[in-house]
């Protein structure tokens, strides 16, 4: 079990060092010169200057590619010389320990750095990824519950009433759920519970989770703005689940300890919920936490449609001023992410299956 843990994690470095390489050289290779992006119509010569030693901009590709590794890992080798690569020693050394090292460099111990917004006066990355990724993953938590929730039921249903008129209708919806576009049944839900019935909803067409009030002065929660992006990036997750929950139990159900707990008196009700919806539901955590990871990347056009103030809508926001760093460094997160879960989907699968144990 150690060796397979430490296997998996080996795996995921590699994985991540892989998202790394691809996500710097792809966007690095882009036209347009970063230093002019960051001062816009201001510049001049002093300060282009100075942007691109301060950036390591007017350094080779490859120089450039190994910098953004240093900054990126949490342990990570940094110059004491007065030429040195200066963008870590002014950010940096103030949130990192010093593990090793000479009098002319450092090993430092540190939180990754994903450097500064081209567009945003300077702002770190890190600070915009903390104001919109808390919406993001309340909308994508929310969304994977529904899906959880109905889906697996209906998918119970379903096969409870195999082959009947409900389950061809559950069916029916399971499919049209799976063809629909997510920013086009974002367009629809909006324009239908938002604009055409609200005033039987209430819903709004558009709003984040945090909203001002009139005057300007107090921020509050508004609840209801999650309702219909929810169901909206819910909904293809939630076709996927009910599909699996019932092909999936239909498959246990055949099995012989079932037959076995029937003749023993149990009750239909018990069977399933003792004996066989834990064993199917080893096809439904894959579906699940795969869907999850991807309803954190791609929440972006529901939650542009939605007006959603979250990591999806900055990414929009950021591809149109080509804002790279920004771009980079949701990428990052989305990707380890994707580890984490992985991961995580591991050990459930531990606790769903014994044999998985040994």
């Amino acid at each position: 079990m150690f060796q397979a843990v430490l296997h998996k994690l080996g795996y995921s470095f590699l994985t991540l060092f892989g998202v790394i390489s691809i996500i710097f050289f792809l966007f690095n290779v882009l036209p347009g010169d970063p230093a002019r992006m960051m001062l816009d119509q201001r510049e001049d010569s002093e300060q282009l200057l100075t942007i691109k030693k301060k950036y390591a901009f007017d350094r080779p590709i490859l120089a450039q590619y190994f910098l953004y590794l240093n900054d990126v890992s949490p342990i990570s080798y940094h110059s004491t010389h007065k030429d040195a690569y200066t963008y870590d020693k002014a950010e940096k050394y103030q949130s990192s320990v010093k593990v090793g090292g000479t009098k002319s460099f450092s090993i430092l111990l540190k939180v990754p750095y994903l450097r500064e917004s081209f567009q945003k006066n300077g702002k770190k990355v890190t600070e915009v990824i903390a104001e919109t990724f808390p919406n993001t993953f309340v909308l994508a938590v929310s969304s994977i519950v529904i899906a959880i929730i109905f889906g697996i039921f209906l998918g119970i249903v379903s096969a409870l009433v195999k082959d009947s008129l409900l389950d061809r209708f559950i069916a029916l919806i399971s499919t049209l759920g799976m063809s629909i576009p997510s920013f086009f049944a974002a367009v629809l839900f909006a324009w239908l519970f938002g604009f055409v019935l609200h005033e039987f909803t209430g819903l709004n067409m558009s709003g984040s989770l945090y909203e001002v009030d009139d005057f300007g002065e107090k921020i509050y929660i508004q609840w209801k703005n999650l309702l219909l992006p929810s169901i909206v990036l819910g909904i293809r997750p939630l076709a996927v689940v009910v599909q699996l929950t019932r092909n999936s139990l239909l498959e246990v159900l055949t099995q012989d300890y079932i037959r076995t707990a029937r003749a023993k008196g149990l009750s239909t009700h018990q069977i399933i919920k003792t004996h066989a919806l834990k064993n199917a539901l080893n096809p439904v955590v894959t579906a699940v936490s795969g869907w999850f990871a991807s309803l954190l990347a791609g929440a972006v056009f529901v939650e542009y449609i939605f007006n959603w103030n979250g990591l999806g809508k900055e990414i929009v926001e950021a591809l149109n001023t080509l804002d790279l760093p920004i771009i980079m460094g949701s990428v990052v997160l989305i990707a380890t992410m994707f580890i984490i879960i992985n991961i995580f989907v591991d050990v459930i699968y531990t606790w769903l299956d014994p044999k998985l144990r040994d």
